[in-house]
């Protein structure tokens, strides 16, 4: 079986504990739940304006200085990454920013300068395009009017400007509003009406037309001075100004980094990025639910080499039911390689890398990691799952929204993602679709009789802004290939908009049950459609399914369904080491420790590069049928082979004393307290086995 066909689990668990022991910071210095000095200040001081309430709470939540200046990295990175700026540059300019605020505006304050309005804003928006000062005046306060232009990029209008005041001409200035403070609050004395804005705008008109031309609004050609009204735009202006940095930041990276940090690698864990995904339930005719999964990270990263553009995805998986009790595992590798030209073409659309996996019935929480090697990126998914059993009952898939389909390959061809019954689904995971598409609805209903195919009906409602827009209703028998369903919708007449397809099956006048998916029709006239790359798999034929499914139902504690895939697996491909350890698992755990020795003997025999947790069981499995000699002779041979482990020395150790020879039971346990001291059963042993043959104690 090669690389490409060999679709089976690889055990990871082990380097995911290697990797959250190694991410452990010993020093005694740090305190669980206390933040030093430094990442206090760093984070209510420095980052305090540009942090989000995301960032800032998985912040507190770190436990260890290394992952608090792991994910600082990652902080910075990320604002590099959102204005396209070179590495470092984002906090070599907030810095900037910072140093320039302290150093200026905390004359005349009891604050430091980044404290104060002037000192927030230049640490938000940074140097302004001009500075008007008023000052030195009797009759107006001292007064700066900062204009900004050519932020519309960060939601902001395209020229504005902001005021700052010295109120008694004592103090820091302030963040001066038109709607709360008003022109009187610009002048030293003014006598009218304290609600007369007109009246004081001609005042200070007068006195400074500059200043009076920014104090009924902060937002060039508003044309509500004459009306003498301050403009309640202005305020939104400040809070926008404010909000900027937390607005702008999309912070779900800070919350896989809290998920991900004692699993990924360091060199990955700063990089997250953001990833369109999809994931659906597809029940193939062989009677197995696949699942099928589809990510479209935002860019994919290449190294190159001369003409040569390549990189190497890792995706790793776990499936975990409700108990978080892990029942299936994967590991696979997708490997890209593209000329010039392709990736000059890639470059302009999204890539999709989709793959499935056949998964036993259940509810489940799958998390997959994927992991670009070239860029050290990594992105994920978390879905929960529902697996149905097998019954009669009437069931239905997960929906799929398309843009296109075609007539698929022949299963012969392997089993490909996405595929519904003899058609291929092509869909973008945003769900976005433009006024040309055809939208393609695609589900499975299973449990269908005759009399439900004769009278059921399938209704199809579009909800725009939660009101119905369209409806279309159809009966079951129209749809040739069930229990797959597929239905084209023209979106024509669907103005630019947010909508929600439900899809709903009735029987005798009653809906039985619905699903309903969101999309968006967009104002453009064109989108760039994913580049495709589909993991193909085997044929449904291969053990290798069978294999999985026992994997998935032995770690679901169904022992005797387990034995039952496994075997016939096996009996198909008896030399395959992945297939004869996983029965031989089965066996022990059974008790069938003759069944056990048999599998497992012809490669222990050859040696063959096997786990050494296969050669364990083997050992065991000689242990309990009494054949001790051949057990030890076992556990030696895979110790030369595979190096010391407590594990091993251990069973040596339980050998020996049934043996009768407890001066090698002792040397065997006491070697592996060297290894590892904490072991508080193997020191009862030695304990008990000393007194036993202590002639003093006689």
């Amino acid at each position: 079986m090669n690389q490409e066909q060999r679709v089976i689990q690889k055990i990871f668990f082990f380097s995911f504990i290697a990797a959250a022991v190694l991410s452990i910071d010993h020093s005694i210095q740090e305190k669980p739940g206390v933040l030093p000095d430094a990442y206090k200040r760093w984070l209510e001081e420095e980052v305090t304006y540009i942090i989000t309430p995301t960032e800032r709470e998985v912040f507190m939540k770190l436990q260890t200085n290394k992952e608090r200046d792991i994910f600082m990295e990652a902080f910075w990175y990320q604002r590099d990454k959102l204005h396209s700026l070179p590495e470092g540059k984002a906090m070599e300019e907030h810095y900037r920013r910072l140093n320039h605020a302290n150093r200026y505006f905390g004359r005349g304050s009891t604050k430091p300068g980044w404290k104060t309005d002037r000192g927030r804003t230049y640490i938000i928006l940074g140097e302004p395009e001009d500075i008007q000062r008023f000052e030195g005046k009797t009759q107006t306060y001292p007064a700066e009017v900062w204009f900004y232009q050519g932020k519309s990029g960060l939601g902001l209008p395209p020229g504005f400007s902001l005021v700052f005041f010295q109120e008694g001409a004592i103090g820091e200035y302030r963040f001066y509003s038109p709607a709360r403070d008003g022109p009187q609050a610009l002048l030293t004395s003014y006598y009218g009406d304290p609600l007369d804005f007109l009246g004081a705008y001609q005042k200070l008109a007068e006195l400074e037309p500059d200043l009076a031309a920014v104090s009924l609004s902060l937002i060039p050609g508003e044309g509500n001075m004459l009306a003498g009204r301050p403009s309640l735009s202005s305020d939104i202006l400040i809070q926008r100004v404010e909000t900027t940095p937390i607005r702008q930041m999309k912070d779900i990276y800070a919350q896989k980094f809290l998920e991900y940090k004692d699993i990924v690698e360091v060199e990955y864990s700063t990089n997250y990025i953001l990833s369109d995904s999809s994931v659906n339930v597809i029940k193939d005719p062989s009677g197995l639910y696949f699942v099928h999964y589809a990510f479209e990270p935002e860019r994919l990263s290449v190294d190159f080499y001369g003409d040569n553009y390549f990189t190497t995805i890792k995706v790793n998986g776990i499936v975990s039911n409700e108990d978080n009790k892990i029942i299936y595992q994967f590991e696979k590798d997708f490997s890209f390689n593209f000329d010039e030209e392709r990736i000059k073409s890639i470059s302009r659309q999204p890539v999709s890398i989709r793959d499935m996996f056949p998964l036993i019935p259940g509810n489940y929480r799958l998390s997959i990691l994927l992991k670009n090697e070239a860029s050290k990126e990594f992105t994920s998914i978390e879905r929960e799952l529902f697996i149905p059993q097998e019954s009669d009952m009437l069931q239905t898939t997960s929906l799929i929204l398309g843009y296109g389909i075609k007539k698929a390959e022949t299963r012969s061809e392997g089993l490909r993602p996405f595929q519904l019954g003899s058609h291929q689904i092509y869909f973008h995971a945003n769900k976005t679709f433009i006024k040309s598409d055809t939208l393609i609805a695609a589900f499975q209903i299973h449990g269908i009789n005759q009399d439900i195919k004769d009278t059921a009906e399938i209704k199809y409602i579009f909800l725009k802004e939660g009101e119905e827009f369209q409806a279309t209703v159809k009966k079951l028998s129209e749809y040739p290939d069930l229990p797959n369903i597929t239905e084209q919708f023209p979106l024509q007449g669907f103005t630019p908009a947010h909508y929600r397809i439900k899809i709903s099956l009735w029987v005798d006048g009653k809906e039985i049950f619905f699903n309903k998916e969101d999309f968006d029709v967009s104002y453009l006239e064109a989108i760039a459609r994913p580049w495709i790359y589909n993991k193909v798999l085997t044929g449904i034929e291969n053990p290798v399914y069978e294999f999985i499914i026992g994997t998935q139902l032995y770690n679901s504690g169904k022992i005797i369904e387990a034995r039952e895939k496994l075997e016939k697996a096996y009996h198909k491909k008896p030399d395959s080491i992945d297939f004869a350890q996983s029965l031989s698992q089965v066996y022990l755990s059974l008790s069938e420790y003759q069944k056990t020795k048999s599998i497992l003997l012809p490669f222990f025999n050859h040696l063959e590069p096997a786990p050494y947790e296969m050669f364990l069981v083997l050992g065991k499995a000689c242990q309990n049928l009494g054949e001790l000699t051949e057990a030890v002779d076992v556990y030696y041979k895979t110790i030369n082979h595979y190096g010391l482990n407590i594990y091993l020395l251990n069973s040596l150790g339980d050998c020996y004393t049934s043996m009768g020879n407890p001066e090698e039971a002792l040397a065997a346990w006491e070697k592996s307290l060297e290894i590892d001291p904490n072991q508080i059963k193997v020191k009862k042993k030695i304990e008990l086995l000393k007194k036993k043959h202590d002639p003093n104690d006689r």
